[in-house]
């Protein structure tokens, strides 16, 4: 835990230090990274037999708590939007 907190602190001095210039090659960058550890989590989950066997369970799981996810911060973003339009009509 130690290392990741370490890493994104260097992370942040090293955009800190670098603020005033120019990346615009840096979200292409992450993004390409970010599918990078896509492909080695699938990589990762495909190649442990426990996960493979109980894929259909654990799909039901994960689906159910995406659905429930969703629905929560919707509901809770319109919850939020009408408590904003109704304190900006005061």
């Amino acid at each position: 835990m130690f290392t990741v907190i370490l890493v994104m602190l260097s992370g942040m001095l090293l955009g800190r230090l670098l603020r005033n210039r120019r990346m615009a090659f840096l979200p292409r960058v992450v993004m390409f990274l970010i599918w990078v550890l896509l492909f080695l989590l699938g990589v990762e989950v495909g190649a442990n037999p426990e996960i493979i066997r109980n894929l259909k369970s654990l799909g039901v799981e994960a689906f159910v708590l995406a659905v429930a996810g969703t629905l929560g911060s919707a509901v809770l973003a319109w919850a939020l939007w009408r408590y904003a339009e109704r304190s900006g009509e005061r």
